[in-house]
């Protein structure tokens, strides 16, 4: 699929890695609909493709409410004619222990609101967000691309339960939208980054960085660009279809 003149959905586009993408799809032409609850944050990013003379909207919606999504995407088709693009970036990170034992004791473990509010956003929202976006692109009759972003984490992570497994699940949603999507033309990809520099990287102390850097082959954190470069090539090549793009430096959890 070409980049220009289509329109994508990123949803988390107000900040950090969905910025960084619907920056770089604005370089290529792209019109954006940006999905976030800051609003602020949302402008910004606006402002910023504007700049690189694409045509960007923001909608505020909280991705795991399903009135909110269903009314989201219309209004992105009403406003934009088409939706040809998804990018399921929007996560949220609530890393604990399943339990904690100290002395004897349990002392701690990981709360069902601590499980829920991570599935809720990172699983649901993508269903949510997906299931609109696919049932849009199959009746315009002109194909589409979906593009979920996966984690390292899937693989599973001390101390992120709740993360690696819904990192995993939206793994899966790939190869089984992949392949149910294709009678449409649409195709489905995915991303599992490593650890990507950041602004959440940069408030890490520097202690926290140099073991994250050492244990990663390449020796250096991911860049966001890279991350926008590998969303191009998914979106781009015609032939990528129910893959999990690896790009995380080597680095194995």
């Amino acid at each position: 699929m070409q980049i220009k003149d289509n329109v994508f959905v990123i949803t988390g586009g107000g900040r950090g890695l969905g910025r960084a993408m619907a920056v770089h799809l604005a370089e290529q032409g792209a019109k954006l609909a940006l999905v976030d609850l800051d609003g602020a944050a949302l402008d910004e990013t606006v402002g910023l493709c504007a700049e690189k003379g694409a045509e960007a909207r923001s909608y505020i919606c909280n991705i795991t409410d399903e009135a909110k999504v269903e009314q989201a995407f219309a209004q992105i088709k009403q406003d934009f004619g088409q939706i040809n693009g998804l990018v399921n970036n929007a996560g949220l990170l609530r890393d604990g222990m399943l339990i904690k034992v100290k002395d004897g004791e349990l002392v701690g473990k990981m709360s069902l609101d601590q499980w829920q509010s991570v599935v809720d956003v990172n699983q649901t929202g993508t269903f949510l967000c997906t299931r609109e976006a696919a049932g849009i692109m199959a009746v315009q009759g002109q194909g589409g691309v979906i593009v979920n972003i996966s984690s390292v984490a899937k693989a599973g992570n001390i101390g992120q339960t709740n993360y690696a497994a819904t990192k995993a699940a939206v793994a899966s949603m790939v190869v089984t939208w992949g392949r149910e999507l294709a009678r449409h033309g649409i195709r489905v990809g995915g991303i599992a980054p490593g650890v990507i520099s950041t602004d959440m990287t940069a408030q890490m102390k520097p202690e926290a960085i140099e073991r994250l850097v050492a244990a990663v082959p390449v020796g250096r954190l991911g860049e966001m660009s890279e991350m926008a470069h590998t969303l191009q090539y998914i979106i781009e090549n015609d032939f990528f279809n129910g893959r999990i793009v690896e790009m995380d430096g080597g680095l194995r959890m």
